[in-house]
């Protein structure tokens, strides 16, 4: 099958084909097609290495796409989130939310642009966060504040959804102390990173790059078991549309508190599936 190049998107709809806009719709590399008719028009998407293209372009369905992130939010952890908004369809307008491991507050902007009414940016360091948030009536600083010590937090109001993106440390360690420090019902998006949950010698392989897929699956059931026998509902999981540091692919997770630990259930998700999309779609910044 011929992936069309001549960048006009004229030719009749091939079996395996979609327009290139509406891709990064379903991909979640864009919030509508408007939006993803802009991006590709400013030059900011590539198919294959292949640029110059038209939002009617009809591509594989599995091609590679890549999208240069903009300056929509203070870092790209902002399009990561907004990514997992947008594929998950959890609504923020209204909410008390926070930034677990805000660092200079990408999650934080990207909350705030999609409505939060109130955001605690909660990091272990300190004066990290953007000036621009830091100015923002709606941000709460809680510098000085070690993810695995988040429950013994005190706050007028408690956060329904939160955001995490922590490095150096796994997403398991931290699990129960955000478990403890939310209630019944609460959301939260963690980004999973194969790089620190993999074994030391997995990760020394690489040098600190996870190139297998089959240790990507391992280590996502292994999160997302982990989950389930510690008080969370795995209600998604996605590719990160933006690599990490040096190249590393990561994963967007939602789960909701529940109100009791219990054995794992199944997820109904295709792990394999969305490592296999992991290593087919790339979105640099």
């Amino acid at each position: 099958m011929q992936e069309s190049r001549d960048g006009q998107g004229d030719t009749a709809a091939a079996k395996g084909k979609t327009r290139l806009d509406v891709l990064l719709v379903q991909r979640g590399l864009a919030e509508s097609r408007e939006q993803a008719q802009r991006l590709i028009l400013a030059g900011a998407v590539s198919v294959a290495g292949m640029g110059n293209l038209k939002p009617g372009l009809k591509v594989p369905s599995d091609a590679q796409v890549t999208v240069v992130a903009g300056e929509r939010y203070v870092s790209r952890g902002g399009l990561k989130l907004e990514a997992a908004l947008v594929g998950f369809q959890i609504g923020v307008e209204g909410r008390v939310c926070a930034d677990v491991g805000a660092s200079t507050g990408g999650f934080t902007d990207c909350l705030l642009q999609h409505g939060a009414r109130l955001v605690y940016a909660v990091d272990v360091g300190a004066s990290r966060l953007h000036e621009r948030l830091r100015r923002d009536p709606r941000v709460v600083i809680v510098d000085h504040t070690n993810a695995r010590e988040i429950h013994r937090l005190q706050l007028p109001e408690k956060p329904t959804l939160a955001a995490v993106d922590l490095s150096f440390i796994s997403i398991r360690k931290v699990l129960d102390s955000i478990w403890q420090w939310l209630e019944v019902g609460a959301e939260v998006v963690a980004l999973v990173k194969p790089q620190f949950e993999a074994t030391r010698a997995e990760a020394s392989r690489g040098k600190g790059i996870i190139r297998d897929p089959k240790i990507h699956a391992r280590i996502l059931r292994e999160v997302l078991d982990y989950a389930q026998t510690h008080g969370w509902q795995v209600r998604g999981l996605m590719p990160s549309p933006i690599h990490g540091g040096s190249g590393n692919r990561e994963y967007l997770c939602w789960l909701v508190r529940g109100n009791e630990f219990g054995a794992p259930q199944a997820v109904g998700i295709d792990i394999d599936a969305v490592v296999e999309q992991a290593f087919n779609t790339t979105c640099e910044s």
